[in-house]
């Protein structure tokens, strides 16, 4: 089936993705140490539910959610708590979080699985599942996914195979050898929320990964989509306009128009956790760029991503290590941080691959980053908005629309880092609406902290009338006392009997008296 709508804008650039999509996945190893972080979806941190030096197995809950918008975090394998603490989070920061140090053991002793009759259970049964084996948006968001699982009443379901970012093939090795588990969580997906469609959306430069999921998907209803390679296609909000011509605007939710947009691996994972009971412990992960074997691996949840990029051979000239692909990616801070569910791909960067951007020139005016932008934003104006910090004006002109692909920042001839302009103004923007929420807060603790103690001083006051009333004197009326009329001041006709000097009038100084002489006492 070929799409029939197409979104603004986008890009080609190298797609660097047969240096790893020619080889099958293989399993990366066990590492000495698990450094696996709590922080495991957009929400809450999960809560620490093991104590240091206790031994856990594979797939045992070692954190629990914090919240409806948080996922529970497992062991990757068997073995001993080494400790509680801050560890260096994969983030672009730099900030550390809270993470369990685990030793493995090599035993892989595991918990038996608990898996749940998902066409007899309950939505609610289902949602809790989910989030208590740690099922989030493997696509990049780690958006908790037993959020978005409805229970009816869908338009289009609509399944994100992609994978448009370059360097990036972890997606399309998943879908040509694991397309009949796909298949099956798509079809629980859609059986669940009752969709009336249901469409896998793959790029084109992708036949293998097309010819596995069609002929899995043979028989099923479920209809699988050749779309056009161009970045950023796989986009959730292009992805559906390119399948079914709606448009989602920011701060509106895909569901409002009945359309609700999955990754392959999401729905991969969904199979796994509620037929056959195991929570995510590790996720397939390009290991790519200056290496000497270039591939996608099973990685383990809190596997450090230097010691991953180490089993791939990197080569002399490799500096530093990008989470992600080039375009949306980072450079890791610290290298030795665990990989998260949100690590899709890690590349061994070099000067040769990645040279240095040049110094930023002056905008032009070209408008090449109009032209590109997926969203139909005014990039420039953005741009000259942020960094006057002018935020508002940038929300003028709906800042928050931007997806921050790099499409703009990838045309613009001046070599201006725009995205990184856009995300500073999120950022002092988000940072501001904290300001004013503690604000606010501060604010309504303090009012109700007066009333408090006004309504203290009148329960005790009541409680003593009684006792104080015979000990009162005797008003002579039961009248209360009027005060005194007020005086209205007249207006002086003269200067008034003050010694004050009228004002511009120097104050005449006071004489100096002369200095006492000091005599001497008289002689007797």
């Amino acid at each position: 089936m070929k799409p029939r709508f197409t979104f603004h804008g986008g890009v080609h650039p190298p797609r660097h993705k047969t240096e790893s999509n020619g080889t099958p996945i293989r399993d990366a190893g066990l590492p000495p140490q698990l450094v696996v972080p709590l922080n495991q979806s957009i929400g809450n941190p999960a809560r620490p539910c093991v104590a240091v030096g206790e031994r856990v197995l594979a797939h045992q809950r070692i954190a629990d959610a914090d919240g409806n918008v948080s996922a529970a975090v497992h062991a990757p394998a068997s073995g001993r708590v080494l400790a509680i603490e801050e560890r260096p989070f994969a983030h672009p920061s730099g900030l550390p979080a809270l993470s369990i140090v685990i030793e493995p053991d090599g035993r892989d002793d595991s918990v038996d699985p608990v898996p749940v009759d998902w066409r007899q259970a309950d939505g609610r049964t289902l949602r809790e599942q989910l989030r208590d084996m740690g099922v989030v948006g493997l696509g990049g968001a780690v958006f908790p996914t037993a959020l978005k699982l409805s229970d009816g009443g869908l338009e289009t379901l609509v399944i994100n195979g992609a994978e448009c970012e370059p360097y990036i093939s972890c997606d399309d090795r998943l879908m040509r050898e694991r397309a009949a588990d796909i298949v099956l969580g798509v079809g629980l997906l859609a059986e669940r929320m009752q969709a009336k469609e249901t469409l896998i959306g793959i790029e084109d430069d992708k036949p293998e990964a097309i010819a596995a999921l069609t002929a899995a998907c043979a028989g099923t209803g479920i209809e699988v989509v050749s779309v056009p390679t161009r970045y950023p296609g796989g986009g959730a909000k292009q992805l559906i306009r390119v399948l079914t011509g709606k448009e989602v605007p920011h701060g509106v939710r895909s569901t409002d128009f009945g359309v609700q947009c999955f990754n392959v691996a999401t729905a991969y994972t969904v199979w796994r956790a509620l037929a056959l009971g195991l929570p995510v412990v590790s996720r397939i992960v390009t290991v790519t760029g200056a290496v000497a074997r270039a591939g996608n691996v099973e990685a383990r949840i809190g596997t450090p991503a230097d010691w991953l990029v180490g089993q791939a051979g990197p080569t002399p000239d490799s500096r530093g290590i990008i989470m992600g692909g080039p375009m949306m990616g980072f450079t890791l801070p610290a290298p030795a941080a665990g990989i998260t569910k949100a690590t899709n791909c890690l590349i061994a960067r070099s000067e040769a691959l990645f040279p240095p951007r040049p110094p930023a020139l002056p905008c032009i005016r070209c408008g090449a980053c109009s032209e590109v932008c997926p969203a139909s934003l005014q990039p420039m104006e953005l741009y000259w908005h942020a960094r006057s910090k002018q935020f508002g004006r940038a929300q003028e002109y709906a800042l928050f629309d931007c997806i921050e692909c790099g499409a703009c920042s990838y045309v613009c001839p001046s070599q201006i880092p725009l995205v990184d302009y856009y995300r500073y103004a999120k950022d002092e923007i988000w940072a501001a609406e904290r300001d004013r929420k503690a604000a606010e807060l501060a604010r309504t603790r303090f009012d109700f902290r007066n009333y408090r103690a006004a309504r203290d001083k009148e329960e005790k006051q009541r409680a003593l009338l009684p006792v104080l009333q015979p000990l009162l004197p005797a008003l002579p009326s039961s009248q209360p006392r009027r005060p005194p009329p007020l005086r209205q001041p007249s207006m002086p006709t003269s200067r008034p009997p003050s010694r004050r000097p009228w004002p511009g009038r120097r104050r005449a100084r006071p004489p100096v008296p002369a200095r006492t002489r000091l005599l001497p006492p008289p002689r007797r």
